[in-house]
């Protein structure tokens, strides 16, 4: 039989209105509101990173293959890339094409990026973008003249879906063609919103004098993002030494890094709340030895050994971190999944690139941190229980 154990259940359920009692619910609250702001730091955080990695992702691939530009900045030089789709790594892959022009109306001239595309683009994973109108219905054999707009650049130009407006290609000589607006998208990202259009890659091959199996570039997805370095290299040693291949978070390396810097001040949240939770554990565990000196005292008196005694608190204290863990992980998955379902918390997406908080459930994370406070926790208990090897019988006894 364990005696400490035996001992800490029946010493562990204070009556209701005491000090213990109140020391116990503190305890208790201290763990758990430190576990529910570690997971939804977390969760949140998850949600940043995947939602914003995500829309880079859906709109330029993992990774880019061009040509090196030479001369004139403005005009892409064609590049074609043959059986790189047989690596099993790739998903599949986009051919693109930019051209720069002035978008123009009765009252106003934009400067834009028109980028070509064709029917491999992935519109299953572009459509939560886009929030008027449709997408792009590509002609076989032939062009069409369709395009999807930025919202910001639809208010500017005061552009709806069906309206149609000039463009001036920027090219020698000059070139104009009239669009029909179908679809307008937002993504809350200015590197993309600011700027950019969508069109059918064939006007841009036309207007090049490209031929058909050419593109501006293409855009690698891969079934795994993790494996980015692996088939760079792979690309990398397979293609022309005129093209140039680029990974996606190199291109936006400024985005990559903000989402960094967020890990960073998640870690150091992560370090605040484990330093109080475990202070506050000590101090409570002191009370509690102070609290049970009398009984402390009467099992020294009885034979009782130091390690037997210490077990007997650090078994509450272990108790104590149990209950803390369940309320905590019902608190912050509580909240997290009303933000999921509800998205009760907003953004301003000029800054955050979203609307609201975003939450992202990973399960293993949320175990990690659920054992991580356990274990630390736990072993901190044995440090006030050191206590215990001062305190004497005779003056314990005489103590009450």
């Amino acid at each position: 039989m364990n005696i400490s154990l035996f001992i800490s259940r029946k010493t562990s359920k204070p009556q209701a209105g005491t000090f213990s009692a109140t020391i116990h619910k503190v305890a208790i609250a201290s763990i758990s509101l430190g576990l529910a702001v570690m997971t939804l730091a977390f969760l949140i955080m998850l949600g940043f990173q995947n939602t914003i990695k995500s829309k880079v992702y859906d709109f330029t691939g993992h990774l880019q293959v061009t040509r090196y530009l030479s001369g004139n900045a403005y005009t892409e030089r064609p590049a074609t890339l043959d059986s790189l789709d047989t690596l099993p790594e790739i998903d599949r892959i986009q051919p693109f094409g930019y051209k720069y022009g002035l978008l123009q109306n009765d009252e106003e001239v934009e400067g834009v990026i028109f980028k070509g595309i064709d029917n491999a683009f992935d519109t299953v994973s572009f459509h939560p973008y886009l929030v008027a109108g449709r997408f792009i219905r590509f002609k076989p054999g032939g062009l069409t003249t369709e395009i999807v707009i930025s919202k910001k650049e639809a208010d500017k130009m005061r552009l709806q879906a069906g309206s149609d407006i000039l463009m001036h290609f920027i090219q020698e000589p000059p070139r104009t063609r009239k669009l029909r607006v179908v679809g307008i998208y937002e993504t809350g990202m200015e590197d993309f919103d600011d700027k950019l259009l969508l069109g059918d890659l064939n006007l841009v091959r036309r207007l090049n004098g490209w031929q058909p199996n050419q593109a501006g570039g293409y855009e690698i997805y891969l079934h795994d993002p993790a494996t980015v370095d692996q088939v760079y290299t792979r690309l990398f040693n397979a293609i022309g030494y005129d093209l140039f291949v680029q990974k996606t978070h190199e291109k936006y390396i400024q985005i990559f890094e903000w989402l960094s810097l967020i890990n960073n001040n998640v870690n150091i949240l992560i370090f605040m709340v484990l330093f109080v939770a475990s202070f506050n554990m000590i101090s409570i565990v002191l009370i509690l030895i102070l609290e049970r000196t009398t009984m402390i005292g009467t099992l020294k008196a009885l034979g009782a050994e130091d390690s037997l005694i210490r077990k007997i608190f650090v078994y509450s204290g272990v108790r104590l971190i149990v209950i803390g863990l369940i309320a905590g992980n019902i608190l912050g998955l509580g909240l997290a999944a009303l933000q999921y379902h509800f998205n009760i918390i907003p953004l301003d997406a000029s800054n955050y690139y979203m609307n609201y908080v975003p939450i992202e459930f990973d399960w293993l994370v949320v175990a990690g941190l659920n054992l991580l406070i356990f274990t630390l926790v736990s072993l901190v208990l044995f440090l006030p229980t050191l206590f215990i090897s001062r305190i004497q019988p005779i003056k314990a006894i005489r103590f009450d």
